[in-house]
């Protein structure tokens, strides 16, 4: 025995294939796997009737009540309106996203400039004035007295809905001077003078927050616009991938070098796209701007009108073009050998038809996880309670401490601090649920990772098992069991595995850099890249192993360890044929995604940018035309590797049992191979005096 390599398979003339009768493995998996589900269901059951998703859709006003709900008295005032928009330049907007001034719910925001004292010399300008004031106040008494209260704004500037909220109508001219209403500065009724620029800042800080919002609700009506065009495009991207990998069982040969050959053409014109751009925008002006002096713009359209941006894209696919290229030129022997395999795995896929249809349950199933994940997060993250705090523009010791709106002008707060309000600062909550919310949300997301991988492994094993039945059948087709996929379906479900999605849950948390506060330093920064390293490298190898633990799984029943040591075993007996193969099939099938993704992208990126005359007024106007041609082009990708993951699944089954027939038999008439004669001239096994099945 060999502790690297372990013993080699014995010939054993029961063996016929996938053993049948199994029992259940890995049970401790399996029991913390259901438990695990139980409080998923109940985290998502606690969260739902907790949850109000309207909390994203609606602004707040300073009761906490949402400004156009439908059904409720607010439904008419969509739009939210700062009484002094000036204070939303506190740092205290950046910490807890909601600015130290009363804010209430209004039906439009203020056209023109109007204090209050000019206001109530006429009953004109009262009524408009009044509208954007407290409910139920009582315009005859003085301004000074409505102002003591906190009941009016003292003055009223021309405004315009931004993200639901009424902010200054500020323009900038030309010399940077910026201005409202014409005016680059003006007088409240309390004589001070306000500067635009002022107004500039504070509308800048108080949209930190909602301006990822504005770019999110553009994003989302883009989807409203286009999501039946998307979704014709997906669908497009299903047929394409079909038709692909039925000619692939045709004419495996042929079309493993159409795609390459097209891949190649396809980079080759997005270069060619990318320096037409590039060459159409010189000598214009503000092309020559950097991405770098650009900034962030939330328009995302302005990138695309600099060279820069074309430049980076043309740089990107030439190296992407190179490499391939070279990888062609030198894997150019390996090439041939896996193309005659991807051939072998055609005969089977074809004796094994199902197996296509496979991807589409994955996609179910995955879509299923997804949409539960997303929905219960959504109502994780809007289950707080409104929390309100104490306001003032003096020095007072109960400034931002938690108040009740209810009793706060009959406490002793109001006696001591007489401008102090209390006011609605944000979503939160004292409960014991209010306190693990952050690490339900963590829990949410480790159940997601764990549910995506349990549902991809169910695919890997179930498609393992229909593939070994084809190979270990002594008489193709004759000896297939009827509906192969079916039964290994059932057959997988008795066998369970916990430690890659575990392992992914870690490598993701170090991926996003959640390092405690105090470690944001080089030497931290340089261990966690050392630790993406190591666990980049080992997922690979475990991802590697676990597709070959699922295929001995499929094919024996024993647990996840024991077939994952007997896979490693196997192929370290084996390792000159391993490294002859490895990844060379799986760059092959990667360039057909690639082919793919590219003939579905370039006809999107035509259709929604309305290059295309024939459909140009099919076409959507959109605000981000990126935002469907992406959506399009990484659905096309999971389409793609969903259709073409039956291709590299049944290879590596093949390979694997391929492997085990020649450990268990050696071509004699009492111990013939199971495989056919293509397969021994594929890995360049003689021939000679040996029986084979065909």
């Amino acid at each position: 025995f060999n502790v690297f390599t372990g013993d080699p398979r014995k010939f054993d003339p029961t063996f016929k294939g996938p053993i049948y009768n199994r029992g259940c493995t890995d049970i401790l998996c399996c029991i913390l796997f259901i438990l695990a589900l139980l409080g998923y269901f109940a985290v998502g059951i606690l969260a739902w009737s907790q949850g109000d998703p309207r909390k994203v859709l609606y602004p707040t006003d300073s009761k906490g009540q949402f400004c156009g709900q439908v059904g409720s008295p607010l439904e008419k005032k969509p739009l939210l309106f700062y009484f002094n928009i000036l204070k939303c330049a506190s740092p205290l907007v950046l910490l807890e996203f909601q600015c130290p001034t009363t804010q209430i719910c209004v039906e439009r925001c203020p056209d023109k400039f109007m204090t209050l004292v000019k206001a109530l010399r006429k009953e004109d300008d009262r009524e408009y004035y009044k509208q954007f004031c407290k409910e139920g106040v009582d315009m005859t008494k003085q301004a000074p007295e409505i102002l003591k209260n906190g009941l009016c704004p003292s003055i009223l500037t021309p405004s315009k809905n931004f993200t639901r909220r009424c902010l200054p109508a500020l323009e900038t001219l030309k010399g940077g001077v910026v201005v409202v209403g014409n005016k680059t500065t003006f007088t409240d009724d309390r004589g001070q003078n306000i500067n635009a620029t002022d107004l500039l800042e504070a509308s800048k800080k108080s949209n930190v927050v909602v301006e990822a919002r504005a770019v999110a609700m553009r994003i989302f009506e883009d989807y409203t616009q286009s999501w039946h065009w998307i979704l014709l495009g997906l669908v497009i991207a299903m047929l394409v991938s079909l038709m692909f990998i039925l000619l692939l069982r045709c004419l495996a040969g042929v079309m493993v070098w159409v795609m390459i050959i097209m891949v190649v053409i396809v980079i080759g014109y997005g270069i060619f796209h990318c320096y037409m751009q590039y060459a159409s925008l010189k000598g214009q002006a503000g092309s020559d701007v950097t991405i770098k002096d650009l900034g962030l713009q939330t328009d995302f359209s302005v990138y695309l009108q600099i060279q820069q941006t074309w430049l980076a894209f043309m740089i990107i696919l030439c190296i992407v073009e190179v490499v391939i290229i070279l990888l062609l030129i030198f894997l150019r022997k390996r090439l041939l050998i896996a193309i005659a395999l991807i051939k072998e795995a055609s005969k089977a896929i074809g004796h094994v038809m199902s197996s296509l249809f496979y991807p589409l349950l994955t996609f179910a199933l995955l879509s299923l996880v997804i949409a539960y994940w997303g929905i219960t997060a959504v109502f994780l993250s809007t289950s707080n309670e409104p929390v309100y705090k104490v306001f003032n523009t003096t020095e007072c010791m109960y400034s931002r401490d938690t108040c009740n709106p209810e009793t706060f002008n009959s406490s002793n707060i109001t006696t001591e601090c007489p401008d102090a309000e209390c006011l609605f600062a944000f979503y939160g909550g004292e409960t014991l649920y209010h306190k693990y919310l952050i690490l339900f949300q963590f829990y949410n997301l480790f159940l997601f990772f764990w549910c995506a991988n349990f549902v991809t492994a169910l695919g890997q094993v179930t498609l393992a098992g229909a593939f070994a039945s084809y190979y270990w059948a002594f008489k193709k087709p004759d000896d297939i069991p009827a509906f192969p996929v079916f039964n290994s379906l059932g057959r997988a479900l008795s066998n369970y595995g916990i430690l890659h999605p575990l392992l992914s849950v870690c490598y993701v948390h170090l991926n996003l850099g959640l390092l405690p506060p105090g470690a944001q330093n080089k030497c931290a920064k340089f261990l966690l890249s050392c630790l993406k390293c190591c666990f980049w490298c080992l997922e690979k190898f475990i991802k590697f192993l676990n597709r070959n633990a699922y295929i001995m799984v499929a094919i024996y029943g024993k647990n996840f360890c024991t077939s994952a040591k007997d896979a490693f075993f196997l192929l370290m007996r084996n390792i000159i044929r391993v490294a002859v193969l490895d990844k060379v099939t799986d760059f092959l099938l990667f360039l057909g995604k690639l082919l793919i993704v590219g003939i579905v992208g370039i006809c999107s990126f035509f259709f929604f940018t309305g290059k295309i005359k024939i459909v140009e007024d099919a076409a959507p106007s959109l605000n981000y035309y990126w935002v469907p041609i992406l959506t399009v082009v990484f659905g096309a990708y999971l389409i793609a590797h969903g259709f073409f993951s039956v291709y590299a699944m049944c290879v590596d089954t093949l390979f694997l049992c391929f492997l085990e027939d020649l450990e268990r038999n050696d071509g004699t008439a009492d111990r013939p191979y199971f495989m056919p004669e293509r397969l021994l001239s594929i890995l360049k096994k003689s021939n000679e005096g040996v029986k084979t099945v065909d």
